[in-house]
This record gives C-alpha cells, sequence and structure tokens, in this order.
C-alpha cells in the first residue's frame, strides 16, 4: 500500500494529502526560492500531480506564475508557502507543511542552486 503524506499552511485553511512514493526529495537556494520562502535554502518534494488531493476548508493554494513552467503555491489567507505546481504533471510541496517533515523517504538527498546560496552558508544533505 503506498504511503499518504498529510500536511497543510499555518492557518489550516489549506490541507493536502499526497500519496507516494514521494520524488526528487531535495533542497535549493535559487533566487527563486529565496524569494518565495523568505529562508535562504528551502527543502522539496515532488508528487505527480494526480497524486496530491486539497482536502482543507480553502481548497487548492493560491498561485503565482513565477516561470514558463511554473507557478508558486501559497495560503492566501496567511501567506504560508506551500510549494510549486508544474506545467508538467508535477507538484513540489516544500518540507516545512508536512504533519510528518521528518519522515525517511522525505529526506533531501542533492542540493540545487548551491552557488547561489551565500558563502557563509553551508549546506549538507548528510545525517
Amino acid at each position: 500500500m503506498p504511503k499518504i503524506y498529510t500536511g497543510g499552511c499555518l492557518c489550516g485553511s489549506i490541507r493536502f494529502e499526497a500519496v507516494g512514493p514521494a520524488e526528487f526529495p531535495h533542497t535549493c537556494s535559487c533566487t527563486m526560492c529565496q524569494r518565495h520562502s523568505g529562508a535562504l535554502t528551502v527543502a522539496w518534494v515532488e508528487f505527480p500531480k494526480d497524486a496530491v488531493r486539497w482536502t482543507g476548508p480553502g481548497g487548492a493554494p493560491a498561485l503565482w506564475r513565477s516561470s514558463e513552467k511554473s507557478s508558486r503555491a501559497f495560503c492566501p489567507t496567511c501567506g504560508s508557502t506551500i510549494g510549486a505546481v508544474d506545467d508538467a504533471p508535477v507538484i513540489a510541496l516544500v518540507l516545512g507543511i508536512f504533519d510528518k517533515p521528518g519522515a525517511a523517504a522525505l529526506r533531501p538527498t542533492s542540493h540545487s542552486y548551491r552557488s547561489k546560496r551565500p558563502k557563509w552558508w553551508r549546506v549538507t544533505t548528510d545525517a
């Protein structure tokens, strides 16, 4: 039976269920991720679009078109970063919104845009 992951925004309006397996768990320090989240590095995991169901009273998150291929997702009530909804059939969710972000399958295995982080910021994907 596939793993079911749950989570939601700060106010609880946007909630989700994602049916695993989780794909491409990684961290990213690109400028867009930094601006979207307010953090120097964001931890992400991807799911096929049809594997994510929006279950909260707010329905699906609000979207802002951020590039030619993707839109950033956020809660219109509390402003929480939810992730990205790509034109390809992928939804990338930030790990901080998961009810159990420490699940082994969500652990990042790579880091994108390492060169965009401040030189003093160290990112490792080791335990």
